[in-house]
């Protein structure tokens, strides 16, 4: 019999049967593995456990306790709610069916008969029937031809027309029981792996995102290797909802949104000020580090963005204005602009690096269907800037902005994770420095000690970047600062240097964001903080409650002295009984309340109360304000 060597992970090599198995070299190596796999990597392609070995190579057997597992488990579920739909109700057409994070959705045409939540329980229980039945999900190649004329005769143009465009030859179809779909895969060996699953929500999908296109129902839900992981996610789901900033902004009167002006933040007073202590905290920040902050136009002609390359690689994302005697656009980003001022003069190598930063106006063009709340906008505000700075400074300066992101996520509470993000299909500009940018972020995240993951092909087209998912307070992470190492704008604006010989030099620019986008990260701070912000950022610190209108003069003295010291104070002087007054300061979580009796009045003292510690007792005010001060300092 003629045998294959398979090397591990841990570096051993077993020999097995040529065309034996993933799943059954996993038998020889494990039972565990064997009962647990849920797919396997042949030299690092993701494969069916049914996959046949026929040569030596290299396999890791696949979890449903990986990342990567339960991407397959809930691929394979989302396949197994198709199935059930179509049981259920024959009639509709099915779409795609992707994984999204922790969750899974099929696109589906329903004929007419709409889906709901109501209808979940009826195909919750037809999945889990399916999955009793432990249906084997086996791959079938099928000529291109071929399988066109089968969807084609069962009716499901998407399927149809997803295919047409394909180039390949043959076609991967996958079948469970009496199902078949169109996927590449790979999925779970059986349906009995899928045990753990729930459906979410259901909303509405134009096909292929076309508003021109049919509307297809959009069913979301998630899967699980354990019930206690479902139970948990569910769980946060719950708590995010009761978070949902979209409900809290207007709760807390910060922010608003508007049919009349989509993809755009009315921001309230409290909520404005709540914006502008953020944009303070960012310009102490960088104020140590020697930023230079400006402001650029907002909309410029279309050569400009010619000329940066963004017209050929971003333009479905930008605004187009077309004029009598122009064509413009609305800017995005902020790079072309300043490149122009590092223009406007000579620069020496003495004046490296030079750092200008800019919180103006921005504008994407988001489709309409994916706007959310704060968090995707169409008009935005980035704490951006641009680095201007030797090829030899690149090192230093990347970790000083590494120090940055540090800091202010450290501030927050917000762990976060490295992504360096490769040169994309679309990129820009010549190969080789795209690998020295590159090579130069690696160097700067290992010499910082960070463990990063690589995107490939996920850069910018201009350059290579690193990106942050920061996690909340809930387990949830959001994508929010980046740094861009970028060595064409600068050949692209023709910008130099005079170095310490005399010679022209051609500087690299670092592109950085770290809240990224303003919006976006205090729609993220309002749920991280559950609207509960720490002291220092709370738009309304404390408010003054007198227990009785005789008290109020005395109110307004205590609320002066607040104010004199620098805090945001507001008095509740309506005539209501105590109780309701701190229930309301309560529900608009307010830090401290200062309730002012004819004791305190008699004492010159105030009682205290914190929002989250209750009553504090008794203080002088001299008191109350070294401690609010002190908290204030610390940002706690």
């Amino acid at each position: 019999m003629e045998m294959v060597k398979i090397t591990l992970p841990d570096g051993s090599v077993i020999e097995a049967a040529k065309n034996s198995t993933a799943h059954e070299v996993a038998k020889a190596v494990s039972p565990r593995l064997y009962k647990e796999a849920v797919a396997a990597k042949i030299n690092g392609e993701l494969v069916d456990l049914s996959r046949a070995i026929d040569r030596d190579v290299q396999l890791e057997l696949v979890t449903a306790e990986s990342k990567e597992g339960l991407e397959v488990l809930r691929h394979s579920t989302a396949h197994l709610m198709a199935h059930a739909i179509k049981r259920l109700f024959p009639e509709v057409k099915l779409a795609i069916g992707p994984v999204v994070e922790n969750r899974f959705y099929y696109d589906i045409d329903t004929a007419g008969r709409p889906l709901s939540v109501e209808d979940f329980p009826a195909i919750e229980a037809q999945m889990a029937a399916l999955a009793d039945q432990n249906l084997p999900l086996e791959r079938v190649m099928m000529k291109k031809e071929e399988a066109l004329a089968y969807f084609r005769a069962s009716g499901d143009q998407y399927k149809e027309e997803i295919i047409s465009e394909l180039e390949d030859e043959q076609v991967s179809l996958y079948r469970q029981g009496d199902f078949i779909d169109l996927c590449r895969g790979p999925h779970v060996p059986s349906t009995g792996k899928l045990k753990v699953f729930k459906l979410l929500s259901v909303a509405g999908a134009y096909w292929r995102g076309d508003a021109n296109r049919p509307m297809l129902q959009r069913i979301y839900g998630t899967a699980w290797a354990k019930k206690s992981e479902l139970d948990a996610y569910i769980k946060q789901l719950e708590e995010a909802a009761r978070r949902d900033h979209r409900k809290l902004g207007p709760e807390l009167d910060l922010f608003s949104f508007r049919e009349e002006s989509p993809g755009f933040v009315f921001w309230h007073p409290k909520g404005w000020t709540l914006y502008r202590l953020l944009e303070d905290f960012s310009r102490q920040v960088q104020a140590r580090r020697n930023y230079q902050e400006v402001a650029t136009p907002w909309i410029s002609p279309s050569g400009l963005w010619e000329r940066s390359g963004h017209w050929y690689h971003f333009r479905e994302n930008m605004f187009i204005i077309n004029t009598e005697e122009n064509t413009m656009a609305v800017k995005p980003m902020n790079c072309p602009y300043h490149c122009l001022l590092y223009k406007e003069q000579t620069r020496s190598y003495r004046d490296l690096p030079l750092k200008f930063s800019e919180y103006g106006p921005l504008a994407r063009y988001e489709k309409s269907g994916t706007l959310h709340g704060a968090l995707r906008v169409w008009g935005l505000h980035q704490d951006d800037a641009h680095l201007y700075i030797r090829e030899d400074q690149i090192a230093e300066q990347i970790s000083e902005v590494l120090g940055i992101v540090d800091e202010i996520y450290s501030t927050f509470g917000m762990p976060y994770k490295v992504n360096l993000s490769t040169r994309p299909e679309n990129y820009m500009g010549d190969p080789a420095l795209w690998e020295k940018a590159e090579a130069a972020l690696v160097e700067a995240l290992e010499a910082a000690g960070l463990p990063y993951e690589v995107q490939a092909g996920e850069g910018a087209f201009y350059g290579p970047k690193l990106d942050f998912d920061v996690t909340d307070a809930i387990g949830r992470t959001w994508q929010c600062a980046t740094i861009q190492l970028d060595f064409q704008l600068p050949i692209k604006f023709d910008l130099t240097y005079v170095d310490s010989s005399g010679q022209e030099r051609r500087p690299v620019m670092i592109h950085r964001a770290i809240l990224g986008s303003m919006e976006r990260f205090l729609g993220v701070l309002v749920e991280h903080y559950a609207g509960a912000f720490p002291l220092w950022l709370s738009p309304v610190q404390a408010v003054v409650l007198p227990i009785t209108d005789a008290l109020n003069d005395y109110a307004g003295e205590v609320a002066e002295a607040l104010r004199q010291a620098g805090f945001r104070v507001e008095v509740d002087g309506r005539s209501e009984k105590i109780g309701y007054k701190i229930r309301q300061a309560q529900m608009q979580k307010v830090p401290y309340m200062i309730i002012l009796g004819e004791k305190e009045k008699a004492a010159g003292n105030v009682a205290v109360r914190h929002r989250s510690e209750g009553d504090l007792g008794q203080f002088t005010l001299p008191e109350l304000l070294s401690r609010m001060a002190a908290e204030v300092k610390n940002r706690g």
